[in-house]
């Protein structure tokens, strides 16, 4: 995506006005289990980017993830087809590393996707990041989506994970959901449709 007023647009600078980039939904947490968006997903945008906020579990060591339904479909159990890999550094500066993620790929899986894995749920930990969801409503290929997040892990790393992959149907999606993998969560979700 160009940057200039997309950019601007994407992170809320006052005065930009552009129809290419449009904040369609935003819904905050608070100690919720899950945030679903359940309408807008529609052939209106070629790409959805939902950006995730000061995301906090209220459970230790847990994971943040996401999952589709196709139209008409529900369960959040759409089969998906993804790798990762992710860099890190520990406060301590004990350990750093930039490897292949196995642990969090799905192999025509139909589990919740990982996006951010074992999070702290300290008062000062929490994760931010941003999903890109392409062609969406498409009735002839499979979904592709990419992930970037950043957290404070459970064991006190700055940990960034990078996720890419499709979601292996030809059906539409039309609704999409946000959980932990344990227990309840805090944090805000913003839906951006992309022309």
């Amino acid at each position: 995506m160009p940057l200039g007023t997309h950019k601007a647009t994407l992170f809320g600078v006052a005065g930009v006005s552009t129809a290419s980039v449009v904040l369609l939904s935003s819904q905050t947490a608070s100690d919720s289990s899950s945030l679903d968006f359940t309408s807008g997903i529609d052939s209106t945008y070629g790409e959805y980017i939902f950006k995730f906020y000061n995301i906090n579990p209220a459970t230790d060591d847990t994971d943040f993830a996401f999952q589709v339904n196709a139209a008409g479909g529900s369960g959040f159990n759409e089969t998906i087809t993804s790798s990762s890999f992710s860099s890190f550094h520990s406060e301590d500066d004990s350990a750093t590393s930039l490897e292949y993620r196995t642990p969090y790929d799905l192999a025509e899986g139909t589990d919740y996707q990982i996006l951010s894995p074992e999070m702290g749920s300290g008062a000062d930990e929490s994760c931010a990041g941003e999903l890109h969801l392409f062609n969406p409503a498409s009735t002839t290929y499979v979904k592709h989506f990419w992930v970037r997040s950043m957290e404070n892990r459970s064991d006190d790393y700055a940990w960034e994970m990078f996720v890419g992959g499709y979601i292996n149907t030809t059906s539409a999606i039309d609704e999409i959901s946000f959980k932990m993998d344990s227990g309840n969560f805090d944090g805000t979700i913003k839906m951006w449709g992309v022309k």
